[in-house]
């Protein structure tokens, strides 16, 4: 996934049935799950629990860059 400077991903009522692990390839940024706050730089690896509201937004000033995975897949 590639998120531009000052734009996000996902929000209010964005879940999935499975697991996602985002891993972060380059820039920075910071995840909203379930109402809590994680920054984001490389190499951060997130799990995002089946069922938990999430947003990733890009903080920085260059792409924000990551790796999904899903278990089940869902994609």
């Amino acid at each position: 996934m590639v998120i531009g400077p000052g734009s996000s991903e996902g929000g209010p009522g964005n879940k999935h049935t499975g697991d996602q692990w985002l891993y972060v390839i380059e820039g920075s940024g910071e995840a909203i799950v379930s109402g809590k706050e994680v920054k984001l730089g490389a190499d951060c690896l997130l799990e995002i629990s089946a069922g938990e509201e999430h947003e990733i937004r890009n903080t920085g000033k260059t792409p924000l860059r990551t790796l999904n995975f899903y278990a089940p897949p869902v994609f």
